[in-house]
């Protein structure tokens, strides 16, 4: 099984490496925005490094033209995110590709819904939360575990 492991540097790039063991003995590739702390990570046997992209337009356009030519290329089985925008456009495309969309709430997200977890709760197939008040503002599709990180 190939897993894309697709989230933003930082703290969403630091929850990603405490999840990492959980995942041993598949196969991983990360894809992430380019910074010194991302330049230096272990995560996966590939790296894709993008430019961050923010609230710019033509920079959005071309993570989601990335998200498609990486996603073609490496076609995983499974995209996991903890999130940030550099999630949406791959969740979405993994989505119409036949991959399996795991979405992971950020342990920081206690009472209300994000951005990005709002933008791919209609097409993941799991969709986590870390926290139980978030289940009610999600709703049924949200699962609460406990905390996992």
């Amino acid at each position: 099984m190939k897993i894309c492991l697709v989230c933003s540097h930082g703290g969403h790039l630091t929850e990603m490496e405490m999840l990492y063991p959980a995942m041993t003995g598949y196969e991983k590739f990360l894809v992430t925005y380019r910074s010194q702390c991302t330049e230096e990570t272990n995560l996966g046997q590939r790296k894709y490094l993008l430019d961050h992209v923010g609230t710019n337009a033509w920079r959005a356009a071309k993570l989601i033209y990335k998200a498609m030519v990486i996603l073609l290329r490496e076609r995983p089985d499974v995209v996991l995110s903890i999130g940030a925008e550099i999630a949406i456009p791959f969740l979405w495309f993994g989505k119409l590709m036949g991959a399996k969309t795991v979405y992971i709430e950020s342990w920081c997200r206690v009472n209300t819904k994000s951005f990005t977890g709002t933008l791919v709760y209609p097409i993941a197939d799991l969709f986590l939360v870390q926290w139980p008040s978030l289940t009610s503002e999600y709703g049924l599709k949200a699962k609460y575990f406990g905390g996992l990180i």
